[in-house]
Parts: C-alpha cells; sequence; structure tokens
C-alpha cells in the first residue's frame, strides 16, 4: 500500500470542480431518487460512501455513525482529511468548494482517488444541498478547521481555524430540510443493516453506530470480510464446503470472490463495484458465471461424469451462494444506464472469468470429492428442472379439463391489452374479492382471490409448489414462469398488489406471498413490481351521516379527534370483508386516493436473513426477530420495506 499512498496526492490541485447546485433542491429525485424515506437514508449512505473511498485508499480503518437526538447524522473517519487550502483559482477554500459545489472532489480525474464508489462524486454536496444545516470537522495537517452551511448549502461559518490537534480525518453532521423530506426519522436498522454489508466488503475496516435517541450501539469489523459475507448469507443452511476464496488481478482490475454451495434450491448472488451494490448484475458477474461454468464442466469431463451433454448456466446456480466484488481504476470503470445497478466494464468481464476459472479450477482438482458432489448436485438440479416444466406443461394443458377451468375461474381479468398498466390484485378470502371484483375498474384492474393457504416457500420444493393451487392460480395469472425459467419481459402486469386484512393473519399472508417472490421471481421485486396495499383502518362519520373520511393509522385518529368538536362516529374495519365495492375502491383501489407501499429490496444482505429467519426452521430466531423489529405503523412498515 505504501506505493499507491505515494501515488495518490489528495490536496488542493486534486479537486476538480464541474458546476454548481442551484438545481438539488428543485429536483432532488434527480440527484438522490426520491424524497420519502430510502432518499432519506441515502443521504447518510454518500456521506459513509466518502470515508469507505479513504479506506479503500488505504487511509482509513474506522468510520463512527451518529443518530443525534436533534434526529441529524454525524459521519467521522480518521481518514486524511480534507484539503484545508484556498483552492486554486478563486478566493473560495477547498471545503467550500467540496461542499457547496456539485461535482467537486477527488474523483473527477485528479489524484485524489485510484477507485471510488461514486461515480459522480456529487455526494456531500447534495446532502448540503438538501439540509437545514451542515457542519464539517478537519482534521488535517495538525489543525482542526471547522466550516457551516445552512439551508440550501448556504455558507454561515467560513472556514476557520479551531486548534491544533495530532488526529487527522473528517467529521460531517447534517440535519435533512423537513420542508423537502416526507419523513426526516432515520432508521437505526437500515442504517445498521448497510454499515454491516460495507464492513464485510471491507476486510479489517471498523464501523460502528450509535444512536442517541434510544442508546442502541452496534460495532462492525470483520477480518476475513468477504468469507464472512457468505456465512452471513448461508445462515442455517448446510453447506457442501467450507467458502472458497478467489483472489486475483487482470487489466487493473482487482477480483475477490467468496462462493460456497448449500443443500438448498436457490441461488444467491451478490455483485458489487468498487463497493456499490449492483443490484442488475453486470459483466463482473458474468464473468463469474461462465468461469465457474468453465471450471465445472471441465473437471466433468475429466472424471467422466460429463459425458454426453454439458452442464448449462441454470444447471449449477442451485444452491450457489456468493458474491463478487471488483475494484475498477477510475478511467475504466462504466456503469449501464442511469443508475449504478449494472456494470457495464467490459474488462471486468474477462477478468473475473480468467481468474475463477483457474483459482475455482484449482481447487475442484485438490477437493475431488466435494467437486464431485457440486456437479451431482448440478445434474440433479437439471433432472428437476426438466420434471419442473413438464408439471408447469401439464398444469398448462389441464386449462380444458375441469380443475383447470377452476383455476382460471378464480381469475377476473383486465379488459385492457396494455400489460405496462394493467394491475393483478391478490386478494385474501372471497368476501373481500367478491367486493374487489365489484368495485375495480374492469378496463385495467385484475383480481385473483386466495382461498386457500398460500404455501411456504422457504421450505418447499419446487415440485411440491407447483402441486399447491394458490401458487399455480399466480405463476399462470403473472404469465412469465418461475425460477429458472423466469422472463420478466412476459408479465401481464406492470403492478402486482397484495391486498389483505390489517391484522397478523394478513401480515404472514404477505409475508408467505413475498417469500414465494423473493425465491422464484426476485426480478418482480428488484423491477419494483410488487406493491402491498394498504387498507385504513378507520372510518370516521360525522353527525349528519353524509361527511366521513377514512384514516389509517391510530395516530391519525388521535390527531384528528384532537382537532374536531364535533360528534362523530368511528368505525373500525376488522378485514377487507367489512367493506362495500364502492369503499374498497375509493380508499384501497382507486389510484388517484389510495396508499400504496412498493416492495424493494435496499439491502439484500437483510433481506436474506430476513426471509430465512421468518420462514426457516428456528423458532427461537424467528420470535426474537419478531420482538425486536416488528413495527405496526405505516411510516415504520414503509421503513421496513
Amino acid at each position: 500500500m505504501a506505493d499507491l499512498k505515494n501515488e495518490l496526492n489528495y490536496n488542493e490541485d486534486s479537486i476538480q470542480v464541474l458546476e454548481g447546485l442551484e438545481a438539488v433542491r428543485k429536483r432532488p429525485g434527480m440527484y438522490i431518487g426520491s424524497t420519502d424515506v430510502r432518499g432519506l437514508h441515502h443521504l447518510v449512505w454518500e456521506i459513509v460512501d466518502n470515508s469507505i473511498d479513504e479506506a479503500l485508499a488505504g487511509f482509513c480503518d474506522e468510520i463512527n455513525v451518529v443518530i443525534e437526538k436533534d434526529g441529524s447524522i454525524t459521519v467521522k473517519d480518521n481518514g486524511r482529511g480534507v484539503p484545508i487550502g484556498m483552492y486554486k483559482g478563486t478566493n473560495k477554500s477547498t471545503p467550500e468548494i467540496i461542499f457547496s459545489v456539485l461535482h467537486a472532489g477527488g474523483k473527477f480525474g485528479g489524484d485524489g482517488y485510484k477507485t471510488s464508489g461514486g461515480l459522480h462524486g456529487v455526494g456531500s454536496s447534495v446532502v448540503n444541498a438538501l439540509s437545514s444545516k451542515f457542519k464539517v470537522t478537519i482534521y488535517r495537517d495538525g489543525i482542526i478547521s471547522k466550516i457551516g452551511f445552512s439551508k440550501g448549502g448556504n455558507l454561515v461559518t467560513p472556514l476557520k481555524n479551531a486548534g491544533n490537534s495530532k488526529l487527522t480525518g473528517t467529521v460531517v453532521n447534517f440535519l435533512p430540510d423537513e420542508t423537502i423530506f416526507s419523513t426526516t426519522k432515520f432508521s437505526f436498522s437500515t442504517i445498521s443493516e448497510r454499515l454491516k454489508e460495507s464492513a464485510l466488503l471491507n476486510s479489517g475496516l471498523k464501523i460502528t453506530l450509535k444512536d442517541e435517541r434510544s442508546d442502541k450501539f452496534v460495532e462492525y469489523k470483520y477480518d476475513n470480510g468477504l468469507i464472512e459475507f457468505v456465512n452471513e448469507l448461508k445462515g442455517n443452511q448446510k453447506e457442501m464446503c467450507n467458502p472458497i476464496l478467489i483472489k486475483g488481478q487482470d487489466s487493473e482490475i482487482d477480483v475477490e470472490i467468496a462462493l460456497t454451495y448449500t443443500d438448498d434450491f436457490s441461488e444467491n448472488l451478490m455483485g458489487f463495484a468498487n463497493n456499490v451494490k449492483t443490484s442488475d448484475g453486470g459483466t463482473h458477474i458474468s464473468g463469474f458465471k461462465t468461469g465457474l461454468l468453465k471450471s465445472l464442466n471441465e473437471y466433468g469431463r475429466e472424471q467422466g461424469i460429463l459425458k454426453d451433454k454439458k452442464l448449462e448456466a441454470n444447471d449449477v446456480k442451485e444452491g450457489l451462494i456468493a458474491v463478487v466484488t471488483v475494484k475498477i481504476p477510475e478511467n475504466l470503470i462504466q456503469y449501464e444506464g442511469q443508475t449504478k445497478g449494472k456494470l457495464g466494464t467490459s474488462e471486468a468481464k474477462s477478468a473475473c472469468e480468467k481468474i475463477t476459472e483457474e483459482i475455482f479450477g484449482f481447487w475442484l482438482q485438490e477437493n475431488k470429492a466435494i467437486a464431485l458432489s457440486i456437479i451431482e448436485k448440478a445434474l440433479l438440479a437439471r433432472k428437476a428442472r426438466d420434471e419442473a416444466r413438464k408439471a408447469r406443461q401439464a398444469i398448462r394443458d389441464q386449462k380444458t379439463k375441469t380443475r383447470g377451468k377452476t383455476m382460471l375461474g378464480k381469475l377476473t381479468p383486465a379488459q385492457g391489452k396494455d400489460k405496462s398498466i394493467n394491475e393483478l390484485f391478490l386478494v385474501e378470502g372471497d368476501s373481500a374479492g367478491g367486493s374487489a371484483k365489484s368495485g375495480r375498474d374492469r378496463k385495467f384492474q385484475a383480481i385473483l382471490p386466495l382461498r386457500g393457504k398460500v404455501i411456504n416457500a422457504e421450505k418447499t420444493k419446487i415440485l411440491d409448489l407447483l402441486k399447491n393451487e394458490e401458487i399455480t392460480s399466480i405463476i399462470n395469472a403473472i404469465g412469465a414462469g418461475m425460477g429458472s425459467d423466469f422472463d420478466i419481459s412476459d408479465i401481464n402486469y406492470g403492478k402486482i398488489i397484495i391486498m389483505t386484512d390489517a391484522d397478523t393473519d394478513g401480515a404472514h399472508i404477505q409475508t408467505l406471498l413475498l417469500t414465494f417472490f423473493y425465491r422464484y421471481m426476485k426480478e418482480l421485486i428488484t423491477n419494483k413490481n410488487i406493491y402491498i396495499a394498504m387498507p385504513p383502518l378507520f372510518k370516521v362519520t360525522q353527525s349528519n351521516k353524509k361527511d366521513f373520511i377514512y384514516l389509517w393509522t391510530e395516530d391519525e385518529l388521535a390527531q384528528y379527534m384532537k382537532k374536531t368538536k364535533n360528534k362523530i362516529e368511528i368505525q373500525r374495519y376488522k378485514g377487507l370483508g367489512e367493506m362495500n365495492a364502492i369503499q374498497l375502491w375509493e380508499t384501497t383501489m382507486d389510484p388517484e386516493k389510495r396508499k400504496l407501499i412498493c416492495v424493494s429490496i435496499e439491502d439484500a444482505l437483510s433481506a436474506e436473513n430476513t426471509f430465512r429467519t421468518l420462514m426457516g426452521d428456528n423458532a427461537e430466531k424467528r420470535k426474537e426477530w419478531i420482538e425486536e423489529n416488528v413495527k405496526f405503523t405505516l411510516e415504520d412498515n414503509a421503513e421496513f420495506i
């Protein structure tokens, strides 16, 4: 690392400026995605990622994050500290430029960083623009320096000397602007899971999180980062081998991969480029998969197991858990589309393929018994897929038979031909299903009532899943297959909306459905096609019996009762079946009035652990999780999902 440190000169000359901040407050969604709870937490990621860039460069080994009592966030690192001299060609200090000018930073062709998670480097200045206060303390060159901004990045405290210190690093404190965000309440669990993921990706980096509102505290440090990451993803699954570590460099790209195989049926593969999660995959994932497949096929042929037909990509997915990370120089990093969800760097494919084929191929040679069992598992997976395909075809063929007619009869289809705007409501129970059918807009809304019990996909083999009438009805209605055969381009609906009662039974049905979608149609979640309907809890009617409003939470009811002096009648809905068709349309189905939660996977590690905990076999672990995490307000549910 010494040579690298000498090459990377992080000073005033390494900062480049591209443009100002004027548009950020007018169009925040362009910079942080949204102004809801996800956008709020994106502010934290932007600041933390700057500190992690210091760790990637080899200058930082500890990051401390604090949720302050006033609702602000403090992020502290022991890196080099932001350069504090005057910025070249101006009468402004370098910190003022960095924190108040968009695209100002050491990530744009300067010598500050070789690799960086920030493709555009807009982080600090955007956070400043969207905060009501933004303060920075810098420890550098033996000096403590401070600078402060107010609403929208207005400079209120120019850079000043605040004393002397031998420490180095940067401390950022910011308070989100409540006039911009729908909520400014930070979630401890959301932040802690993301920080845990960051620590797992950076071996030896210590990251802490303290919540001054509740005295909660966590500390993460992993000396065997990716190996421990795979173990976290594995949970209580039985592994076929200890995690395998693959490391190497090719075409200036550092590759590090950890993988194992388990007795499970699903694949869990995560990719990262310069510490940024690539949720849509990309060239590094393609390269890894190709190298893995080539290694297994070559070894299988050598051992005389694969005589007639080579293994295909879908054959080797079952039970695979892997984390693929690449560190790519700034001049090579490319992403596809507007987001960083899919890596486009072509060199990453060849690097990951070459290094995986070489090192994993050698591991197979050195571990014959395990290697043979992995290939045998792949052959069994191929056989099971063939049987499942036949079973799905048999289900389609039964459309002309009584059982097939029954399944088709459950679905009340939409009349519209535009699949992108059509909606499928998965409705709990017959009575609610009847009201939904009568109240819907038949032009674009379809109804599928769920009369029987939805099977637990976490514990069930695929052939048994296909025997469950509710599951097969959902598969046929969506029309895009399942598992390795799932093709999101074939879906019949742009939105699939889970509509259940607001009670424990309804929550259980939601969880069962989400587990199935997560395991066998995950792209529906990553593509944000899955929604949860939020029916109101109360109908409040005025004394004239004509005027009424709907309220969704206990807090809303309490606030309303404080404000009103009129005599009112309160009706609490115990289930969807208590609403007539008009009420169900007004409250839960009308796109102009309804409240929906879009289900997404912001944190794949957290999602994986949550599904395994809730739907797996460990009852004690499930009980602990529910006691610690279950919340029942609209706001908290939105944060969780």
